[in-house]
């Protein structure tokens, strides 16, 4: 789906400052889901003009079920695309592909675990049957058994069905820290407890931006007006107006609602999704080569990477790292 900057987000960006360049250009970034609140940044950054200020006409385009803008950057349709965990960023670097995360939107990876009011701690999840995802199982989840002692014997499949952990107290499930809890609210009419895996060590950066190594070397400052860009409109999303960005976002999305918006946006800030461990002190979207080391090693030993690849080709920290945008944040 193609969502162009509307008229008024247009004139806002005109008004908001002056290109840095001679010339606008147009580049392309390609979500990896639906549009909403988790994608906010973005939005904003089309809303309020800070993509304009430095020379760039953003057209961001939906994800989904159906899409994959991955596919698209790679085969050269699309400048950037929001890239999941480092997972994906180590297997382009054991494939051989020139995909380079030059940001990481999220410190901490919005992935859950939903639990029944009774159970009060991640180690209390051992005695629970656990609704987890194919995908789920052969990442996040090896590392739940490596280093945790969950097993293999009690994970059943998560078919992105509530209903039979809301029927079954014995029962917890995988989630995403805006979506599950929020339907388990209201279908469930109760308030779940939810484990954040990152806040247990699963310490991947999350929702990172990518572009081809040859923009990096081609077009630097481009590289460098869009990842600035995203980070002034995340500070901007998170603490400041996000009205325009949200209207950007449910034109892009009609199943997405004010509250849902509401809930994710609280969520966020809540748990420290975006802006929180080392972007407190250098700004939202860092990355460190310690945190990716770190996360590299968990994965070989459970098995889900392998050993000795080069993974500092997956990243660079050229363009994050300098306190961007920390001004807009209140008390900033």
């Amino acid at each position: 789906m193609s969502l162009k900057p509307t008229l008024t987000a247009l004139m806002l960006a005109t008004v908001a400052a002056t290109p840095a360049f001679a010339e606008t250009a147009d580049v392309v970034f390609g979500t990896n889901w639906l549009a909403q609140a988790e994608h906010g940044g973005f939005y904003q950054s089309v809303a309020d003009g800070a993509y304009a200020a430095c020379g760039l006409n953003v057209e961001i385009i939906s994800g989904g079920p159906q899409v994959n803008n991955r596919a698209l950057m790679l085969a050269g349709r699309i400048d950037y695309h929001m890239g999941g965990d480092l997972l994906q960023a180590f297997n382009a670097v054991k494939e051989g592909i020139p995909v380079v995360a030059v940001a990481a939107t999220f410190q901490k990876h919005p992935q859950v675990l939903v639990a029944h009011p009774d159970v009060e701690s991640w180690e209390g999840l051992k005695d629970r049957t656990l609704l987890i995802g194919d995908n789920g199982f052969t990442s996040y989840y090896q590392w739940m058994i490596a280093e945790h002692g969950f097993t293999v014997e009690q994970r059943q499949p998560y078919t992105f069905n509530p209903a039979p952990f809301l029927a079954d107290t014995s029962v917890a499930m995988q989630g995403y820290l805006s979506s599950e809890p929020y339907l388990v609210e209201k279908e469930g009419g109760f308030e779940p407890n939810v484990f954040l895996i990152a806040d247990n060590g699963f310490s991947s950066y999350a929702t990172t931006i990518e572009t081809m190594q040859a923009t990096i070397d081609e077009k630097p400052e481009q590289v460098k007006c869009f990842v600035e860009g995203s980070i002034k409109g995340w500070y901007n999303y998170l603490y400041g107006d996000p009205s325009g960005a949200n209207e950007l976002i449910k034109a892009a999305n009609p199943d997405m609602t004010d509250d849902k918006i509401a809930y994710a946006i609280n969520k966020m800030k809540e748990w420290g999704i975006v802006d929180s461990g080392d972007a407190l002190q250098l700004g939202i979207g860092v990355m460190t080569d310690e945190v990716v080391n770190d996360f590299y090693a968990k994965m070989v030993n459970a098995g889900v990477i392998e050993e000795g690849l080069d993974v500092s080709a997956a990243y660079t920290l050229e363009f994050v790292g300098e306190g961007v945008g920390m001004d807009l944040k209140p008390g900033g």
